[in-house]
């Protein structure tokens, strides 16, 4: 009970089952992470934006911007869902904007003077299935087939600090492939490998 100006308030008394997930539920809030747009909204940018280049097609994007005044612009994403495309099928699919944020973080954290070299964006599911066929290391579910992931590199930037750049932003999915020289970036649960 408490006293409020001679009022009387009656609080419902909690049993121990009742604290433990109000405790718990306190905890998840606390621990869980910043959203990917939130944490890249702390990095003091104003508008977002991405030059790309498809090593398949040979297109080119030089510095679209794609997020400005607050807001995603439908035309540049268009533009940089067309660039991510299937090159296989020729199927464009929107990409996820929190994975184009992530791979602006990255340009922004590493300074890149070059465009992003795109190995992979979005991917069909019979373009997957039939790269899952020729490798183990194609996921069956894999993000690209949801637009939600890339696999890049950025000339004139060491593989080994894009992966580390990608990693210190905890923004999503990040794996290391530097046999094929590719870094794969994803707006999935922050997780490496």
């Amino acid at each position: 009970m408490l006293q409020d100006n001679d009022k009387i308030i009656s609080l419902p008394e909690l049993n121990r089952r009742q604290l433990l997930k109000a405790g718990m539920l306190a905890s998840l809030v606390c621990l869980n992470p910043l959203p990917a747009w939130a944490r890249y909204s702390l990095l003091g940018v104003q508008d977002r934006s991405l030059s790309l280049f498809n090593t398949h097609t040979g297109e080119h994007l030089k510095e679209v911007v794609y997020w400005e005044q607050g807001r995603y612009l439908p035309d540049a994403l268009s533009h940089l869902n067309h660039v991510l495309r299937d090159h296989r099928t020729n199927e464009v699919h929107s990409i996820d904007p929190v994975t184009l944020d992530l791979m602006a973080a990255i340009s922004r954290k590493v300074d890149a003077k070059r465009p992003f070299e795109i190995i992979s964006g979005y991917r069909s599911p019979q373009t997957n299935r039939a790269l899952r066929g020729n490798s183990s290391g194609v996921a069956k579910n894999s993000y690209h087939m949801q637009g939600r992931a890339v696999d890049l590199r950025l000339p004139g930037v060491p593989l080994k600090t894009v992966r580390k750049a990608a990693l210190d932003l905890r923004m999503g999915g990040v794996g290391y492939y530097p046999k094929s020289d590719f870094v794969h970036v994803d707006s999935g649960r922050v997780r490496s490998w």
